[in-house]
């Protein structure tokens, strides 16, 4: 799974930097799946008091589910993404992602999430080829 960059977002890398802002509008429309999961994760996380707010919908298709793992596994994408929502993103399994307030990183919930202990009971053999 690729991004959809346009000629623009090329000439401007090819010339120097890009502008964040292009890049998470290419992100948006190349993996609208990922990029609108996130948005309600960082709108649930903003409306309410919760430690986080979590993902525990499979994505409906192969498809979702890879714009998903793109998203996370990319360092640039994730990156650009918690930094346009102003979050921090934590990811167990290919559809468990959670949104944190970036000053919860390495607190005791976030280190909950992301523990190996949290790893291992978040797993089930549906899981094994996601």
């Amino acid at each position: 799974m690729s991004l959809d960059v346009s000629p623009q977002l090329l000439a401007e890398a090819e010339n120097g930097e890009v502008r964040e802002q292009d890049f998470v509008e290419t992100v948006r429309t190349s993996l609208p799946y990922a990029y609108s999961l996130i948005a309600r994760l960082a709108a649930e996380l903003r409306s309410g008091t919760a430690e986080f707010a979590d993902n525990q919908t499979p994505p409906p298709s192969e498809k979702e589910r890879g714009q998903l793992l793109r998203a996370l596994s990319s360092d640039a994408i994730r990156g650009s993404l918690e930094r346009h929502f102003g979050i921090a993103l934590a990811f167990q399994n290919c559809h468990r992602v959670a949104a944190f307030r970036p000053e919860a990183r390495g607190g005791e919930t976030h280190a909950r999430f992301t523990s190996v202990r949290a790893q291992v009971l978040n797993q089930s053999p549906e899981f094994r080829d996601c």
